[in-house]
């Protein structure tokens, strides 16, 4: 049984795309199929895991505006068992055209319901809004994961965010979880951190995952090789990291 996971925070920079390859890509190394939907029209996480878009046929934004079958918009990665379905800048538009279709918040859903029994996890990274392709994403996903800056605005926004999951869940997604509130770019070093860590525990307590992505050189390089970081430095912090919370999502979800 395939689970949908969306990653979302409206806020930009909080490292929800690194979060979204680098996690696909452990949970492909624990032998469990993956496929990454990158709802960003940004495309990052398209190019992260060495996707040309300039060579993409069929992307997200072709899916949903000329429905174009979801099959041929799956591309294979570099990582066995890791598919990847590709944004576009045209994405941008589609909220727009979106806006006179007949269940609009349902269409991401409808469209991955033909793949949702062939993947172990498809995760979902939505782009920094709370715009009508965000709650498409939360609307076909199980559960949510929440990327958390360990910096000084980073509950700004937040319940904002809860807002919007709490509506959907009432309106669109009754069975909407929060998969849990991940603390990203941590340093120990820094007072700040831990007190940002400690609020956000204090705050959300179980929800929080055990698992805290540290700030990483290697994270950061990886995206412009075109590959996740287990490809790039299998040794690196960050790569250890994702394992991590890879292994603390399988056996949270058994």
């Amino acid at each position: 049984m395939g689970k949908i996971i969306a990653l979302a925070n409206q806020k930009g920079g909080v490292g929800k795309t690194t979060t979204t390859i680098n996690l696909a890509a452990s949970l492909a190394t624990l032998e469990k199929t993956a496929l990454v939907v990158d709802a960003d029209p940004q495309a990052n996480a398209s190019s992260g895991l060495g996707v040309d878009i300039q060579q993409v046929d069929s992307s997200l934004y072709e899916c949903i505006v000329n429905k174009t079958d979801i099959r041929d918009a799956i591309y294979t990665t570099d990582i066995e068992g890791l598919d990847i379905i590709p944004s576009h800048i045209d994405l941008v538009g589609a909220e727009i055209e979106m806006l006179n279709m007949s269940n609009r918040e349902k269409l991401i859903r409808n469209l991955l319901a033909p793949v949702k029994e062939e993947y172990d996890y498809i995760l979902i990274d939505c782009s920094p809004s709370l715009g009508l392709i965000t709650v498409n994403a939360l609307t076909a996903a199980d559960s949510v994961i929440i990327p958390v800056q360990c910096e000084y605005f980073a509950l700004e926004g937040i319940s904002k965010l809860l807002n919007t999951i709490r509506i959907i869940k009432q309106k669109l997604n009754p069975t909407l979880e929060i998969e849990g509130f991940l603390l990203t770019m941590y340093d120990s070093r820094l007072r700040l951190a831990n007190q940002i860590y400690d609020e956000v525990k204090r705050h959300f307590q179980e929800l929080v995952f055990k698992t805290v992505i540290q700030r990483n050189v290697k994270l950061s390089e990886a995206p412009s090789h075109g590959l996740p970081a287990i490809l790039y430095d299998a040794d690196s912090t960050g790569s250890k990291n994702h394992l991590a919370l890879a292994k603390e999502i399988i056996s949270k979800n058994k």
